[in-house]
């Protein structure tokens, strides 16, 4: 038996058209998933398509909204036509906002609450509320599926100067494992993954000075995780498999697995 094999499985992949998000449902689709890239940027969307059919997979992009249910529900009913019920659900989607950064010109009690729903909204609400809410229940009535959110190392330990991205990735957390409960007699398990760090578009500034030389943020990390270094993106791909079948973690759920090079182990 291949624990591993995912053929026959349909996974909707949300935020495939980033970097984590992309690297997961390529590994998906290697593994033998039908994939569907749900996102707003359809050139995106589209050259993911392709990566993945290029590699021998099998992809369809739906543009969509994460923000609006009734635009999950029409790219829902629209990979199902095309590839029939997903049995998998991957929440890729989130980022942070300028206007919720802590900086000296811009303090903690600064940050107004376009910057706090923004990053919420983002992370949490479309991230992972609204796409459980579209998908979940089908997945309950057929008693088959796997839901996989992704958190952050912020989440366990508050970064500084990203607040409000900390705070809306603890949330995930802790909706994920209210879904875990509330589902788990129902042949569908939640989990998350934990991403330490992998420079993406989002915290690039904060990460590398105009020049590409690594801020001090960045030695700061990089002193903190054991590894020493950066992930790479196709360094998810295993704990994306693992949780995404339903033979190799069909005794998982509610938990968290960490991708960090040790970076919540370390203390001093």
């Amino acid at each position: 038996m291949n624990l591993f094999d995912l053929k026959n499985e349909v996974a909707v992949v949300i935020g495939a058209t980033g970097a984590l998000g992309g690297a997961i449902a390529d590994a998906l689709a290697a593994a033998g998933a039908k994939i569907s890239v749900l996102g707003r940027n359809a050139a995106r969307g589209k050259e993911r398509v392709d990566a993945i059919t290029r590699a021998g997979g099998t992809a369809q992009f739906f543009e969509c909204d994460a923000m609006s249910r009734d635009s999950l529900h029409v790219a829902h009913e629209s990979l199902g036509s095309a590839f029939g019920a997903p049995t998998i659900l991957v929440n890729a989607a989130g980022g942070n906002s300028p206007e919720a950064i802590v900086t000296a010109e811009q303090p903690f009690e600064k940050i107004g609450m376009t910057g706090w729903t923004g990053v919420f909204d983002l992370n949490l609400i479309g991230g992972v509320l609204l796409p459980c809410q579209e998908f979940g229940p089908g997945m309950v009535l057929r008693k088959k599926g796997s839901i996989i959110n992704i958190a952050s190392v912020s989440a366990h330990l508050p970064l500084s100067r990203v607040v409000a991205y900390s705070a809306a990735k603890a949330a995930v957390i802790s909706l994920s494992q209210f879904l875990a409960r509330e589902w788990a007699t129902q042949g569908v398990r939640v989990n998350t993954i934990t991403p330490g760090f992998f420079p993406a578009e989002q915290n690039r500034k904060l990460l590398f000075n105009p020049d590409g030389s690594p801020t001090a943020r960045t030695h700061s990390i990089w002193t903190h995780t054991p590894m020493g270094r950066f992930g790479d993106p196709s360094e998810l791909a295993g704990a994306a498999v693992f949780l995404a079948s339903h033979k190799a973690s069909s005794f998982v759920t509610g938990t968290d697995i960490r991708v960090d090079g040790g970076y919540l182990s370390q203390t001093i």
